[in-house]
């Protein structure tokens, strides 16, 4: 199936200029349709699994061995941006769930990532959280991204937890 959109721009904008950007997204691999077949529910779960192995757990603080697959790489052959956000909200949950409680659910209000270097394709990188502050209603983890072979530093990320309260009905 095969759908024709229309570009609305501003008069502001070239067409031309309009023309690079839109040509620009297509070469990033934008602006396509998903198959039908990666379009489920739980797939992009199963693809950040995929590449997370776990080294150690301990109260507030989980580790794992990153490794950058193909599926997970950008048009520059590094890890993708939205991959690192993944990735660092799947361990920063894990890492929070060490010291609160089932009873209570996590709400991520808030993510920031600080790229600072590149982890290039096969490169196994070390994801190490830890938790920084958890008190009655609030969580916040800490997570560092390193090049396993030369603990370089490459991603800095910190997530905020709300923690909500069972409901009692």
């Amino acid at each position: 199936m095969t759908t024709t959109t229309t570009i609305i721009t501003s008069e502001k904008i070239s067409p031309k200029t309009g023309a690079n950007i839109s040509s620009f997204i297509k070469a990033c691999g934008g602006g396509g349709e998903v198959p039908a077949k990666y379009d489920v529910e739980e797939f992009s779960a199963d693809l950040i699994r995929s590449v997370l192995k776990v080294q150690h757990i301990h109260r507030g603080r989980v580790t794992c061995i990153l490794t950058v697959k193909p599926c997970v790489l950008n048009a520059y052959n590094t890890f993708h941006g939205g991959a690192v956000g993944s990735v660092a909200e799947m361990v920063a949950i894990a890492c929070a769930r060490t010291v609160v409680k089932e009873d209570k659910e996590l709400f991520l209000g808030e993510l920031s990532i600080s790229y600072l270097a590149a982890a290039v394709k096969h490169a196994e990188v070390i994801v190490d959280a830890s938790v920084v502050r958890s008190g009655r209603n609030l969580t916040v983890v800490a997570i560092e991204f390193k090049l396993k072979d030369s603990e370089r530093l490459t991603y800095l990320c910190r997530a905020t937890f709300y923690n909500m309260p069972a409901a009692s009905l």
